[in-house]
């Protein structure tokens, strides 16, 4: 390929990624008050033949003890970080340098909701930094309320189940806004592998370790940044 056949592909492949960015950008900023129409993990889910369970309704049409548990359990600095739970990522990586291991999850909320909402499972290094992308804008546009929120829509919380309102009427047969801190202590101990524990009957793993959630959410609960929060 010749000088100019170079630079012909380099402007178009540039041309590409700025419309690409501008798309995403735009998009990040409508979903501030959209929802979105649908996830490529929702997606993926439908077309493996596990269904799509869904209803996303107002964090206001969230009990209180949803969104206390959810930060309890996944992420207790949610209130006061901007994104990133920097002690958490550097505790991960000294433990990976001292056993040689893979780096422990150290995601918070809104990294999650990076992922979840705007990009793919998996691992690797473009999505990471895609999801670091992605996490810094949605702090700087969206807010705290509006990050849990999504977090709570969007989140697999069963086979083919997402969101918490889709949640609380397969598991417990009442709106999202309705439960109390045991069941939406249940719900959310089943975060780490949806697909394989089971919130009610109770498996083995929820049975050890609602209580323990139970105990952060007593703990957390009287923070002012975390019962702003609540309200």
């Amino acid at each position: 390929m010749d000088g100019k056949g170079f630079a012909f592909w380099f402007r178009k492949i540039r041309k590409i990624f700025l419309i690409l960015f501008v798309a995403q950008l735009v998009y990040i900023i409508l979903l501030k008050w959209v929802d979105p129409p649908i996830t490529i993990t929702q997606l993926s889910n439908w077309i493996g033949g596990y269904g799509l369970k869904r209803d996303y309704v107002d964090i206001k049409e969230m009990s209180p003890n949803v969104r206390l548990a959810v930060m309890a359990s996944e992420d207790q600095l949610f209130p006061d970080h901007n994104g990133f739970d920097m002690t958490s990522i550097k505790q991960a990586w000294m433990e990976r340098s001292k056993k040689h291991k893979r780096i422990r999850g150290a995601s918070t909320i809104s990294q999650q909701v990076a992922k979840n909402v705007f990009l793919w499972q998996g691992g690797g290094w473009i999505r990471k930094g895609l999801e670091a992308y992605t996490t810094f804008m949605i702090e700087l546009t969206w807010g705290k309320k509006r990050i849990l929120e999504m977090y709570l829509n969007v989140s697999e919380m069963g086979k083919g189940v997402f969101g918490i309102e889709a949640a609380s009427r397969f598991y417990f047969n009442k709106s999202a806004k309705k439960l109390n801190r045991t069941e939406a202590a249940m719900i959310v101990a089943c975060f780490p592998n949806p697909k394989k524990i089971r919130v009610n009957p109770p498996s083995h793993y929820v049975t050890q370790r609602y209580p323990q959630i139970l105990a952060q959410m007593n703990n957390l609960e009287p923070d002012e940044d975390i019962q702003e929060l609540l309200k």
